[in-house]
């Protein structure tokens, strides 16, 4: 598995991102994914997370209604739709894969991790 994400960038609150992982090495088909976050001074946490076939989703309480996690096996990527952008969700995003199939919230439940794409929403 090697993850690589993409998709950060500068938006104004209320907007919108999407980011996007792929795994380079087409391996991680069968494994959960998640997405983490970083704030400045802040411990990681999670964001959101999908099961090996998409069928099961998770999300923090802050973003949920708000993200929307997805993923095209065929294409090795996982997808986090973020809509109504706060301040508070700047941080650097990481994907993951999980050790397993099923959709995880523990970041000790994942194996590989991404190197991270910077997301600042500007008030």
């Amino acid at each position: 598995v090697q993850l690589q994400a993409s998709g950060g960038g500068l938006v104004q609150a209320g907007g919108s991102l999407r980011l996007s992982c792929t795994d380079s090495k087409r391996t991680s088909s069968n494994n959960g994914m998640g997405w983490f976050r970083q704030a400045p001074g802040k411990e990681r946490e999670f964001v959101a997370a999908i099961s090996w076939r998409g069928g099961a989703t998770i999300y923090a309480d802050s973003v949920k209604g708000r993200f929307t996690i997805s993923r095209d096996i065929a294409k090795n990527t996982v997808y986090l739709q973020m809509n109504s952008l706060e301040p508070e969700d700047t941080a650097v995003y990481y994907c993951a894969a999980a050790r397993g199939a099923v959709a995880a919230r523990d970041a000790r439940d994942y194996r590989y991790w991404g190197q991270g794409t910077q997301v600042t929403v500007s008030s």
